[in-house]
C-alpha cells in the first residue's frame, strides 16, 4: 500500500522532514505572482526534459486527431523493432499499390515519390518520414513490419500502451483522416520524450536539412526547424477537427523542452503559440537544485527491524524548474509503500518524491533506501506487531 509520509502521528520523523522539506521550498519560492505563461492553443503541455518537470498545461488529457503527429507512433514502432533486430537499416521492404496509391504521388498528399513496386530501405524510409513527411513510407513501413497497415496499427496501439500513452488510438500509419486515431497533448509529449531519449542518434535524423529521393529533392518540411530559439525536431499536424498543431523540441544552454499545442487556426498561430510556449519555457523558468546525490530526503518507517526507520535517498540530483513567479504554490511530498518489511537492503527502490503545483503533479523523483536493515529482536517485532494491530501504523 502506498503511504504518505507526511500524514499520520505513527511517522513522525518523516512528518518532521517534510515540515524541513515544505520549509526549504518556501525559502527558495516565496513570490506571490503566477508565472504568465498563457498560449491561444486549444491543447497545450510544456515539460523540461532535462528533470521531467511539467511547466505548463492546459487541456492535455483531451482526445484529438493529431494528423501527421501520429506519424511519430509509426517511427517508434520501427525504431523499437530496429532496437530488437527485427529489422535492419539495410532491410528493404516494396512499395505496393495501396502505398503507392494512398500515401504516393497519386494522393497528393505529403510523400517521398517511393515509385511503384521498388524496394526502398528502411534507411531512406526514416528520412521520408522524418524529413519529407511522406505518408507513402509510413505504409510501406507499416507493411514491411506487420504485413498490412490494419496489424501495424495494433502494434503502435500495444506501443502506446506501453509507453503509457492511456489516451491514445491509432488506426493507421499516417494519420490520415479516416481511422480511428485520436491522442492528447500529454500522450504526444511522453512519446515526443521517450524518442529524443531512447533513440538520440535516430533523433538527430530531424536537423538533416534535405533528403533526395526518386531524384526528387526535398527540403525539410518541418516548419519551424532551425529556428533561433534552437528547435530541431519533431513534426507538425492538421485535422479538420482539431485544427493546426505541432510537437517540437528545443535545446539551448543545456536545457532540452518539448512543448505540444493543438488546436491553432492556421499555421502562422501554430508556429508563433509553439515559439512561445518554448520562450517562456526558457525566459521564465529556472533549473532549481532541491537535494544532492545520496542526500536524505526522508525516512520510512521499517517493520519488523532492528531499526526503526530507514534513510530514502536519491541516487541522482534531485533538481527542479521552477518559476522565477508563483512558486509558493509549489509543495513537495515523499511517498513509499509502509512500512518497508524488514530485513530492508539498501538499494531498494520504495517510494518517491513528488512535486506538486497546487494539486497538480509536474515532478517526480525515484527514492532508494540507503541502509541495510537486518530482522529485529522477537520483543521488537512484537511491539511492531502491536502497533500494526491496533494502530494501523497511521
Amino acid at each position: 500500500m502506498m503511504m504518505r509520509a507526511f500524514v499520520g502521528a505513527h511517522c513522525f520523523r518523516v512528518a518532521a522532514l517534510g515540515m524541513v522539506l515544505s520549509a526549504a521550498l518556501s525559502a527558495l519560492f516565496c513570490v506571490p505572482v503566477d508565472a504568465a505563461v498563457e498560449t491561444k492553443a486549444e491543447r497545450a503541455i510544456l515539460t523540461d526534459l532535462t528533470n521531467g518537470t511539467v511547466l505548463f498545461e492546459k487541456n492535455v488529457d483531451v482526445p484529438f486527431e493529431p494528423g501527421s503527429m501520429a506519424k511519430l507512433m509509426t517511427l517508434e514502432v520501427l525504431f523499437e523493432a530496429l532496437d530488437k533486430g527485427t529489422t535492419t537499416l539495410e532491410t528493404t521492404y516494396p512499395v505496393s499499390e495501396h502505398a503507392w496509391r494512398t500515401g504516393g504521388a497519386p494522393a497528393r498528399t505529403t510523400t517521398m515519390f517511393a515509385a511503384l513496386k521498388s524496394e526502398v530501405p528502411v534507411a531512406d524510409l526514416i528520412r521520408g518520414i522524418m524529413i519529407q513527411n511522406a505518408n507513402d513510407a509510413c505504409i510501406i513501413v507499416a507493411e514491411g513490419l506487420s504485413g498490412s497497415e490494419a496489424a501495424f496499427a495494433k502494434a503502435m496501439n500495444e506501443r502506446a500502451r506501453e509507453l503509457g500513452m492511456t489516451h491514445s488510438t491509432f488506426g493507421n500509419a499516417t494519420g490520415l483522416p479516416g481511422a480511428e486515431t485520436l491522442t492528447t497533448a500529454r500522450d504526444l509529449s511522453i512519446l515526443a520524450t521517450h524518442l529524443i531519449k531512447a533513440h538520440p542518434q535516430l533523433y538527430r535524423i530531424f536537423t538533416e536539412e534535405a533528403f533526395t529521393w526518386n531524384k526528387i529533392y526535398q527540403r525539410n518540411r518541418m516548419a519551424l526547424f532551425g529556428h533561433s530559439i534552437g528547435i530541431d525536431g519533431l513534426k507538425d499536424g492538421f485535422a479538420d477537427s482539431a485544427g493546426h498543431g505541432v510537437v517540437s523540441s528545443s535545446l539551448r544552454a543545456g536545457r532540452r523542452l518539448v512543448a505540444v499545442v493543438s488546436g491553432l487556426k492556421d499555421e502562422d498561430e501554430r508556429d508563433n503559440a509553439a515559439v512561445d510556449l518554448l520562450r517562456d519555457g526558457y525566459d521564465q523558468f529556472d533549473t532549481v537544485a532541491i537535494f544532492g546525490a545520496n542526500e536524505t530526503v526522508a525516512e520510512a518507517r521499517v517493520f519488523g527491524g532492528s531499526e526503526g526507520y530507514v534513510p530514502l535517498v536519491s541516487y541522482a540530483p534531485v533538481e527542479m524548474t521552477l518559476p522565477h513567479d508563483g512558486r509558493e504554490a509549489y509543495r513537495m511530498r515523499v511517498v513509499y509503500e509502509g512500512p518497508v518489511p524488514a530485513p530492508v537492503k539498501k538499494g531498494q527502490r520504495v517510494g518517491e518524491l513528488r512535486l506538486y503545483q497546487d494539486k497538480k503533479l509536474v515532478q517526480t523523483a525515484p527514492l532508494f533506501t540507503a541502509a541495510d536493515i537486518g530482522i529485529g529482536r522477537l520483543d521488537q517485532r512484537a511491539v511492531d506487531g502491536a502497533r500494526e494491530l491496533l494502530f494501523g501504523w497511521w
